[in-house]
Order: C-alpha cells, then structure tokens, then sequence
C-alpha cells in the first residue's frame, strides 16, 4: 500500500463532527462552518503562480483542514490533513 492510500485509509477512519462531515472537499469557494479556528497560512508554488494554503482546526472534534485558495484551480479548496 503507498503512502498516500494509506493516508486516505487512516483518514476515512475518522469521527468527524456533524459540521466537518458537511464541508464539500475539493472545491474552491466551499464553505466551511462556524467552529473552524484559524492557524496559520503558508504560500506555495503551482506552477507559474503562488496559492494561499490556510490551515484550521475544528473546535468541536478537533480535525485539521487545510484551504487551498488557487483561483485557477476549480477543484482546490478544503481538505482534511488529520488531527
């Protein structure tokens, strides 16, 4: 099994809360929900361009999202990267 499918084995195993459970993944301008507590942001490179990453923490159940804001990239947007 490579890293990244164990990855999404170990993630799919997680109780996410009600309002975490709602958030669409993987689609810019999705909204997240109340009790996300901002933690930072870092920028990236994508190719010829720079994306904002911001990363949360859920308040209620404790999972971590990250928010990719690329403008040219319909498909960026929430991800979970764990707890």
């Amino acid at each position: 099994m490579s890293k990244e499918q164990a990855r999404q084995s170990e993630l799919k195993k997680m109780d996410l809360c009600e309002p975490c459970a709602g958030i669409q993944r993987n689609w810019r301008r999705a909204p997240g929900h109340a009790e996300l507590v901002q933690r930072g942001n870092r920028k990236e490179e994508r190719g010829a361009r720079t994306v904002t990453i911001t990363r949360y923490e859920c308040d209620r159940c404790g999972t971590a999202w990250e928010y990719e804001n690329d403008k040219a990239n319909l498909h960026a947007g929430w991800s979970v990267v764990g707890r």
